[in-house]
C-alpha cells in the first residue's frame, strides 16, 4: 500500500485516507461551527442562520456541513421544525467535548 499522505505542504493533506479528525475539521468553517457548538448550552435550539452568526461563517457554510454534523450525531434536528440542537450524548460529541477539556487543561493560549 502506498503512502497515505501528501508531504507537499502546498498539496492536499491526507485526502485519500483521512482520519476522522480531518473529516470533521478539514474545512475552517466546519471547525468554527463545532467551536460555536461547544459554547452553547447543551440542547439549546438554533436554526442555520443563528448557528452561522454564532460561528461567524456564512449560512451556506452551515448548510454545507449540516449533513455531516447530523450524520455523526453532533447535532440533531428538532422534530417537525427547521431547528437543530447540539447533541452532547453522541460518541463524536463526547470525544469533541473531551478534546476541548483536555486542550483547556493543557493550557495553550489562543495564540499558541
Amino acid at each position: 500500500m502506498g503512502q497515505k499522505y501528501d508531504t507537499n505542504e502546498d498539496g492536499p493533506a491526507r485526502e485519500e485516507y483521512p482520519t476522522g479528525w480531518l473529516v470533521l475539521a478539514k474545512n475552517e468553517s466546519a471547525a468554527k461551527i463545532v467551536d460555536a457548538l461547544l459554547d452553547l448550552p447543551h440542547h439549546r435550539e438554533f436554526n442555520q442562520t443563528e448557528l452561522a452568526n454564532m460561528a461567524n461563517v456564512s449560512r451556506q457554510s452551515v448548510a454545507n456541513h449540516r449533513e455531516l454534523l447530523l450524520d455523526v450525531g453532533v447535532i440533531e434536528q428538532v422534530q417537525n421544525t427547521s431547528r437543530y440542537r447540539f447533541n452532547p450524548e453522541s460518541e463524536v460529541s463526547k470525544a469533541i467535548i473531551q478534546l476541548d477539556g483536555a486542550m483547556n487543561a493543557a493550557g495553550p493560549g489562543a495564540d499558541a
